[in-house]
């Protein structure tokens, strides 16, 4: 989307929304304040309208004026209406703004009978017709006790982007002390509430603690956001009955749990209620979200279940049940992350941008497609001191690897006959598919294959950006090898992994033009500190491929 925001209107928003007071603000200011407590926030465009969203406070449930305007003295208004901020909702406001011009960048306000007035937001509508160039600033797992959200600062200070994504672990719902540690979390960091979420009051207020931050604040502000879940707004490692991090005797119904996490979410993110959606942008390019984590995936297999009762010491043993796990249980096509429901819609999605002549599809969703695998040179590498359990992980790990298992069982890779049908539907109906994954904390570049026709030297059916994590750690905590040689043994363990940083926390900048789409990983300084400045970056594109498939990934 070609941008016709003016960098001195951008300038005199942020001078007008930010200084020493927002700055110094503590992350918890807003669990007892009145009026005005969270700033604007808006989302989940279309060519015609916009969530608009803020939160306000008062004795009862109080009626708001809303405005969107062309300029930021509000003297050109072209959409106004009223909405409530109550206690149903938590107090959150949130209202479609529609009948707004397609393809342009608006202001927008509230304003309270009292005379109060929100901060000042800008948004935009999505494009008709032909355009050039769409940039996204595109991020996942944000874990406030760990760090700052530098990411979120220095995408909010640039006037580049045309909109937000994320991906997923907007929070996480682990009480204090726990992922991380209390000596693990950073000073000043704090969250509510100090247990772990399992109500709707729970969840309320979590999001209440993480919306106080100054730079995630500012990135709502300053952008429209398409967001999607993935498992922490929940609980972790989710599946449509359950999940690893919920106990029904102790915790109560899964069905509860997951509808109070749903319904807070909504309540809190500008979003329309969808699970997953569309979002098509001019002659240029179709977004498409998922849901991987509720509607329809079954439980997540494991490798310490397969060996259990089996002598981890007689490697044989060991060999033989991965073996038998991975013809059996482990390729079964029944088990799924979408449901039949999802894939449907999602091939029909695909085909509908194709035949519309669009030029990209875009698959924004949780977690990654490609497939990595265990590198046996990790055993080789640990240090004497390493802790026992790490050892056991990563032997497990190679093991796993030698019979043709991947390293993760909770992202596609460990839903094969899911995930070939996945990659099958992006080779078949897509016309140039990029796929775009977080989850992981650390930065990704595949080529993706259904099978092993790499060996042959075909194209892909796509590619993946799959991007770090806005503070939650990465590789770098857990596996004691220079950075270097972590990179270099997983690129030569997994013949669909092109790069990967383990090291560094930040977000993906995804520019999209007719001729190429491209990545630039862009990576933040340790989040123990905030600042906006960026220590690096690296850059990969893909170039648009005319027939079945993708070009492959090159370095810029």
């Amino acid at each position: 989307m070609d941008s016709v925001f003016h960098r001195r209107d951008f300038i005199k928003l942020a001078a007008s929304m930010t200084g020493a007071t927002l700055l110094s603000r503590p992350v918890l200011a807003g669990s007892m304040r009145r009026g005005f407590t969270h700033g604007v926030a808006s989302g989940d465009p279309d060519a015609r309208s916009v969530v608009l969203w803020t939160r306000f406070v008062g004795e009862k449930d109080t009626p708001l004026m809303w405005e969107v305007a062309k300029d930021l003295g509000f003297q050109s208004i072209v959409q106004k209406g009223t909405v409530l901020a109550g206690a149903k909702s938590d107090y959150t406001a949130k209202v479609i703004a529609n009948a707004l011009p397609a393809g342009q960048w608006f202001y927008y306000r509230f304003l309270a009978p009292d005379g109060a007035q929100s901060e000042i937001g800008r948004t935009r509508t999505l494009p008709d017709g032909a355009i050039s160039s769409l940039k996204l600033a595109v991020f996942s797992c944000a874990n406030l006790p760990f760090g700052y959200f530098n990411a979120y600062g220095h995408a909010a200070a640039q006037n580049d982007f045309d909109l937000a994504i994320h991906l997923g672990d907007y929070f996480y719902e682990y009480p204090v002390g726990t992922y991380p540690s209390k000596k693990q979390s950073v000073a000043g960091r704090h969250i509510e509430p100090e247990h772990e979420l399992i109500k709707l009051a729970d969840y309320r207020l979590r999001y209440n603690s993480y919306r106080m931050d100054p730079d995630l604040l500012a990135l709502h502000r300053n952008y429209p956001m398409i967001a999607i879940w993935d498992d922490h707004e929940i609980a972790n490692d989710t599946w449509k009955g359950g999940a690893q991090n919920h106990s029904p005797e102790t915790e109560g119904p899964w069905s509860e749990r997951s509808a109070a996490a749903r319904q807070a979410y909504f309540e809190w993110l500008p979003m329309r209620g969808k699970a997953y959606s569309t979002y098509d942008f001019g002659d240029l390019a179709t977004i498409v979200t998922l849901d991987t984590r509720l509607s329809g995936r079954t439980e997540q297999l494991t490798y310490s279940a397969v060996l259990k009762g089996v002598d981890t010491r007689d490697q044989k043993a060991v060999v033989k049940a991965l073996k038998a796990f991975r013809d059996g249980p482990w390729a079964d096509p029944a088990r799924t992350m979408l449901g039949a429901e999802q894939e449907h819609w999602l091939d029909k999605a695909l085909q509908a941008s194709k035949q519309s002549g669009r030029r990209w599809q875009v698959l924004a969703q949780q977690v990654i497609v490609g497939r990595s695998y265990g590198p046996k040179s990790f055993l080789d590498a640990l240090p004497e001191q390493t802790p026992g359990w790490l050892k056991a992980r990563v032997q497990g790990s190679v093991l796993a690897a030698s019979v043709g298992l991947p390293a993760s069982a909770d992202a596609w890779s460990g839903y094969p006959a899911a995930r070939a049908r996945l990659v099958n539907s992006l080779r078949n109906n897509a016309d140039n598919a990029v796929v775009l994954a977080g989850d992981s904390h650390n930065a990704w570049a595949y080529d993706l294959y259904a099978g092993d026709e790499y060996i042959s030297g075909a194209n892909p059916a796509a590619v993946e950006f799959a991007g770090h994590s806005v503070s939650s750690p990465g590789l770098e905590a857990y596996m004691p090898i220079a950075e270097e040689e972590r990179s270099a043994a997983l690129v030569k363990s997994s013949p669909e992994l092109r790069w990967i940083n383990t090291q560094n926390r930040g977000y993906m900048a995804v520019h999209l033009t007719p001729e190429n789409a491209a990545c630039e990983w862009r990576f933040t300084g340790a989040a123990g500190t905030r600042s906006t400045a960026l220590v690096g970056s690296h850059k990969m594109q893909v170039r648009a491929h005319d027939g079945a498939g993708s070009n492959p990934l090159e370095g810029v």
